[in-house]
């Protein structure tokens, strides 16, 4: 369980109850210290429970995170970037709040029609006459 709350923004923050970390053997190059050292840290959050997001960002994560969410909604996130726990454990919790924030993000303001200038309407139809001109020219010459 990890122990201290998760601070997103001044909206929102997970408690500490809501994560569970599991510590794994990492792979990859490290020695021997990859072979007896769990340092690779796998972070679950449960996003449908969560009484700390709202619908709309709970949809949104859950939306974002892909794969990496279960069919019941637990999103995990593995971190075994670097050789030591603490430093994967705060990767971990770093990635989770950057998914967070990015799922709260306002949508964006919608598109406004517009009609095009005058000026622009000439140009494309005077665009279009002179590629006209350019295709007639390659027919069989009319020889009288």
């Amino acid at each position: 369980m990890a122990s201290d709350a998760l601070y997103i923004n001044d909206r929102i923050t997970i408690a500490g109850w809501e994560l569970t970390e599991q510590f794994v053997l990492a792979g990859g190059p490290g020695g021997q210290n990859v072979n007896k050292v769990a340092t690779a840290v796998q972070l679950f959050f449960n996003i449908p429970n969560s009484p700390s997001l709202n619908d709309r960002v709970k949809a949104n994560a859950i939306r974002l995170a892909g794969r990496r969410v279960s069919k019941d909604g637990v999103l995990m996130i593995e971190a075994s970037r670097f050789r030591s726990q603490d430093r994967n454990r705060e990767d971990a919790r770093e990635r989770l709040k950057e998914l967070i924030l990015e799922a709260a993000a306002p949508p964006p303001p919608p598109r406004k029609k517009t009609k095009p200038t005058k000026g622009s309407i000439e140009r494309r139809l005077k665009e279009k006459s002179g590629r006209s001109e350019v295709k007639k020219m390659r027919g069989k010459p009319g020889g009288e």
